[in-house]
C-alpha cells in the first residue's frame, strides 16, 4: 500500500523488512548490437553490500553450511521491440543448490512483489525459509528493470521524499486537493527527469521478457518460478507470453488480474479493513485487557479519532519529523501485513494515544523504504513508475470525489487514503499499457495459485480470478485460512508441504485444497 501509487499489490519485502541516489537511465550501452544476448556468460562473484536504491545494509551473510551468495549482471535490450539496440543491466543474485548434482532440477527464480521490491536484498533475507527448495534448485532472484541496481529510477532526493511522504493524502477542501495534486505532479516530473529513456521500458511485459532471457542465460529449458504479491502478476504475464516455457510455478499472495487500477484500490480498501477488523477482534478476545479498546468497535473508533486528530495537529514522531495523519495511516497499514506485526501496532497505538508517534512512524518508514539514516530505497519510485507504465487508466480529482462514497463504505479508515492514491498516475509522462494484464496461458503446465483468506493487500478472491484467467487445467487453486500477506512464509505446514511437494517432486496439489 505505497503512499502515492495505485498499486495492484505491495512488496512482501516492504512489509517484512522493518528497519546516493540510484543510477537512473540505461544501465548498459549499445555495445551488444551484434551480440546474441541469450548466449552471454554471467560472471558470478561475491555479492557487494546492497546499494542505497536497494535499501543499503551489509553484504548478505552466508547460508547455513557456509554457502555464499553470488551476484552477476545480465544485459537485456532496453527496448524489446529493438533487441539489437541499447541494453539495460539486470542485477541477479544466486545461491547454488545444496543437494547432489544429479538431483538438481534447475534454477528457481523468485520475485517478491511491489512492484519495486529488490530481489537482491529480499532473497537473502528469507534464504533460510527456502532451504528445502535449495536441495534441488539454485535459488535466484533479481532487481527488475527500474528497481535497485537495474537502472533504478529515483524520483526525488531523500529530503524531498521526507516531505512527500508526510503530505496530507486525504484532502478535505479545494486548497488541500490542489496542494495534493501539485505534490504528486512534482514527484512525477522528477521521475521523468531522472529516469530518462528508461521510463517507457519498465512495464511488466518488459520484465517478463527479461525473465525469459534470464532462463536462457541460466541454462534452463523451462522457467521454474516462485512469485509473491505483484510477482504473481509478473508470473502470469510471463505464462501468457511464454506458455510452453513455464516449468513448475507457484503464485502466492495473488493479484487479481481482471481488475482495473481502481478496482484494485477498492479491493485493497476492503482487504485492509478486514485485516483491521481481525486485529481488533484478536486484541479484544484475549484474556488480558486489550490496551487500545474495550470492544472491537471501540478499537476502531479510537483509531479513527487518532487519525482525525492528527489531520488537525501532528504529534512527535522520529525527531525532527512529526507523525502526520498520512504517516500514521501508512504505519497502521504496514502492521497489518503480518499477524506477527500486530503487537507493534498495539504498542504503537498505545504510545500515539499518549502523544508519542515514533513506532507508527517507524512502521511507515519501513513501508516507504526509509532506513534509520534517512536514506530511501527506490521502492516507491519504482512502484509508481511500473504501475503507471502498466495501467492505462488516468483518474482526476473530480472522478475521485465521485468515487469517495464507495471507498468509504469499503473502509471507513482506509477508503479516502486509497481513493486519493488513484491520482498518482494522472500526469504521468508515459501512456499506460492496458486496463489490466493478460495472463491467459493455454498450453502451460499446472501453476499452483495460493489465496490467503485474511490477506489485506491482495484479497483472497484474487486467487480464484487468477486461476480462472490462467485457463482450464493451468491454474490450480489452494486456500490458506490465515492472516497476513501471503501463505508460504506463514510457515503453515499444510501450505509448505503442498508447495514443496510440487516444486521438488512435481506432485500437483488437489484442486480446492484448503489449509488452516
Amino acid at each position: 500500500m505505497p503512499t502515492q501509487s495505485t498499486p495492484r499489490a505491495t512488496a512482501l519485502a516492504a512489509a517484512t523488512l522493518l528497519l546516493s541516489a540510484a543510477l537512473a537511465g540505461c544501465g548498459g550501452s549499445d555495445d551488444s548490437k551484434d551480440e546474441d544476448l541469450s548466449a552471454q556468460k554471467l560472471s558470478w562473484k561475491d555479492c557487494p553490500a546492497p546499494d542505497a536504491a536497494e535499501g543499503g545494509g551489509e553484504a548478505p551473510s552466508p547460508l547455513p553450511g557456509g554457502a555464499e551468495w553470488q551476484c552477476a549482471t545480465m544485459k537485456a535490450p532496453l527496448d524489446w521491440s529493438k533487441p539489437k539496440g541499447d541494453t539495460v543491466d539486470i542485477a541477479l543474485i544466486k545461491a547454488a543448490t545444496s543437494g547432489d548434482k544429479g538431483d538438481r532440477i534447475g534454477s528457481l527464480v523468485f520475485n517478491f512483489g511491489g512492484p519495486g521490491g529488490s530481489g537482491i536484498t529480499t532473497l537473502p533475507a528469507f534464504g533460510e525459509d527456502y532451504a528445502k527448495l535449495r536441495t534441488r534448485y539454485d535459488l535466484v532472484s533479481f532487481d527488475p528493470r527500474g528497481v535497485g541496481r537495474s537502472a533504478g529510477i529515483r524520483c526525488e532526493d531523500d529530503s524531498a521524499l521526507d516531505t512527500y511522504f508526510q503530505q496530507d493524502s486525504t484532502p478535505d477542501d479545494e486548497a488541500e486537493r490542489k496542494k495534493h495534486v501539485d505534490n504528486v505532479r512534482e514527484f512525477n516530473n522528477g521521475c521523468e527527469e531522472n529516469a530518462g529513456k528508461t521510463l517507457p521500458h519498465v512495464r511488466t511485459t518488459d520484465a517478463a521478457r527479461d525473465m525469459d532471457l534470464m532462463r536462457q542465460v541460466l541454462g534452463d529449458d523451462k522457467l521454474h518460478y516462485f512469485g509473491i504479491s505483484y510477482g504473481t502478476e509478473l508470473g502470469g504475464v510471463y505464462a501468457h507470453l511464454f506458455p510452453k516455457k513455464v516449468g513448475r510455478a507457484v503464485f502466492d499472495a495473488v493479484v487479481d488480474p481482471t481488475e482495473t487500477a481502481e478496482q484494485g484500490s477498492l479491493g485493497q480498501a476492503k482487504g485492509f479493513q478486514l485485516a483491521l477488523d481481525n486485529f481488533a477482534e484478536d486484541c479484544t478476545s484475549q484474556e488480558a485487557d486489550c490496551p487500545v479498546g474495550d470492544t472491537e468497535q471501540d478499537v476502531k473508533d479510537r483509531i479513527a479519532k487518532l487519525l482525525k486528530d492528527l489531520d488537525r495537529k501532528p504529534i512527535r514522531g522520529i525527531p525532527p519529523r512529526e507523525l502526520t495523519q498520512t504517516a500514521a495511516t501508512n504505519g497502521i497499514a504496514q502492521s497489518l501485513y503480518s499477524k506477527d506485526f500486530w503487537p507493534y501496532l498495539t504498542q504503537g497505538l498505545e504510545e500515539a494515544y499518549e502523544g508519542d508517534g515514533k513506532i507508527l512512524m517507524a512502521l511507515s518508514d519501513s513501508m516507504n523504504g526509509r532506513n534509520e539514516d534517512g536514506e530511501y530505497s527506490n521502492i516507491q519510485s519504482a512502484n509508481v513508475s511500473i504501475n503507471c507504465a502498466d495501467d492505462k487508466a488516468r483518474y482526476d480529482t473530480q472522478y475521485v470525489e465521485k468515487r469517495l462514497p464507495e471507498f468509504r463504505k469499503a473502509s471507513p479508515l482506509f477508503g479516502d487514503y486509497l481513493a486519493w492514491g488513484m491520482v498518482g498516475c494522472t500526469d504521468w509522462a508515459v501512456e499506460g499499457q492496458a486496463d489490466h494484464p493478460d495472463v491467459s496461458a493455454g498450453g502451460a503446465p499446472p501453476i499452483v495459485v495460493i489465496g490467503n483468506t485474511g490477506d489485506p493487500a491482495t484479497p483472497y478472491e484474487g486467487a480464484r480470478k487468477m486461476a480462472q484467467a490462467l485457463g482450464k487445467g493451468v491454474g490450480v487453486e489452494l486456500t490458506y485460512k490465515g492472516q497476513g500477506h501471503g501463505a508460504y512464509d506463514s510457515k503453515n505446514k499444510c501450505v509448505r508441504s503442498a508447495v514443496d511437494s510440487y516444486l521438488l517432486d512435481g506432485t500437483v496439489p488437489t484442486e480446492g485444497t484448503v489449509c488452516s
